[in-house]
């Protein structure tokens, strides 16, 4: 694999952890479930982990993350509605919601997996990191679930 194509999909990985957490973060300050504060901290701290963990095995490979990214023209935001959604403070659709962007961020790692040539200690991250966004997206999917 080239670098480019390397770097290209790491950088859509990072992107889409930037979302969520920011996501996330917007969240946890409008919704006022006490559990949903907390696990949308939880989630925000973990987004923000996994970003500084990506960054650091990228500059590892000399592989420079995008500061703000093109990958397809205009980035799939995630999260875009939860906010209007918080504000409604109806807890399946945010929930809903939350569970759509983790759709998305557990698509980004499954197509970061078959980035093929990455270096081994990078596509152990990966998967670490999938396995933890797997388990995010499964808690935010029983709570909706929960919530109807």
């Amino acid at each position: 694999m080239d670098a480019k194509t390397l770097q290209a999909g790491l950088n859509e990985l990072l992107e889409t952890l930037k979302d969520g957490q920011r996501g996330y973060t917007e969240a946890l300050t409008d919704v006022e479930d006490a559990d949903l504060k907390q696990i949308f901290k939880k989630y925000a701290a973990q987004r923000s982990e996994y970003i500084t963990e990506l960054e650091d095995q990228m500059h590892k490979l000399n592989l420079h993350p995008e500061e703000e990214s093109s990958i397809t023209g205009t980035v799939h935001r995630a999260f875009i509605n939860l906010k209007g959604l918080v504000t409604g403070k109806d807890r399946h659709s945010i929930l809903a919601e939350c569970e759509r962007g983790e759709d998305y961020a557990k698509g980004a790692y499954e197509k970061a997996q078959k980035l093929e040539g990455v270096p081994s200690e990078l596509s152990a991250l990966i998967s670490k990191q999938a396995a933890g966004v797997k388990q995010g997206h499964d808690e935010i999917r029983n709570l909706r679930d929960a919530s109807k």
